[in-house]
């Protein structure tokens, strides 16, 4: 097994990355946003899973473990192969994926070319007990984590009643269930807070676009 690939980017098409690792090219099939910010000619690290079946042989190749994980579990749900799970994860980030999962946002997994609302809500189901919170570094409380940034408040099973007007309240101003999800729970203290005041900070996130 191939854990991962470091070497010299040597060029990319649409679909993959060469990676020069001693001499030896590996041809590596990368997300749309790993290959638009991989830079020609500078030094690469891609974690890698082998696809073998009977035709085929592929080497895919993601930048973080969380992001390999997440596609080696896409690969686990009813209809779903390699090549619709890439094209899933160019469309979305991993944590993007995560809230659109969990607040049953079928609209932007539709989004992915090849997955229709009926095949986005069937992966809903089926990704709702494949996926975990945990697993983003993601759960526990709303304060500060670790990196600086905001833990994840709670599940879409466990919101105060400010939390659920805000999260109505931006879907109203058109947001997407997965965006009016992910900003509410990245706003500090978010349960303590007055519907009011935890909308204008979601806001602040969403037009700031904090990751």
């Amino acid at each position: 097994m191939i854990s991962y690939v470091k070497g010299i980017a040597a060029y990319a098409d649409n679909e993959n990355i060469v990676i020069d690792n001693h001499g030896i090219g590996y041809q590596i099939r990368a997300v749309t946003r790993t290959i638009n910010r991989a830079e020609m000619g500078r030094e690469l690290m891609l974690h890698t899973y082998l696809y073998v079946r009977e035709d085929i042989m592929a080497l895919y190749g993601f930048e973080t473990r969380e992001e390999l994980r997440t596609f080696q579990i896409l690969l686990g749900v009813n209809g779903i192969g390699p090549k619709a799970a890439m094209s899933l994860l160019s469309t979305l980030t991993v944590e993007e994926l995560y809230y659109a999962v969990f607040s049953e946002d079928a609209k932007s997994i539709a989004r992915t070319p090849g997955i229709g609302p009926k095949g986005a809500k069937r992966m809903i189901m089926e990704l709702k007990d494949k996926l975990h919170l945990e697993d983003l570094g993601l759960g526990g409380d709303s304060g500060p984590d670790e990196s600086g940034g905001h833990a994840l408040a709670g599940t879409a099973m466990d919101q105060s009643d400010q939390m659920m007007d805000t999260l109505e309240a931006l879907v109203a101003l058109g947001y997407s269930n997965g965006e009016a999800y992910r900003a509410v729970h990245k706003v500090a203290g978010a349960r303590d807070m007055k519907a009011e005041q935890l909308l204008k900070e979601a806001l602040k996130i969403i037009s700031s676009g904090i990751e």
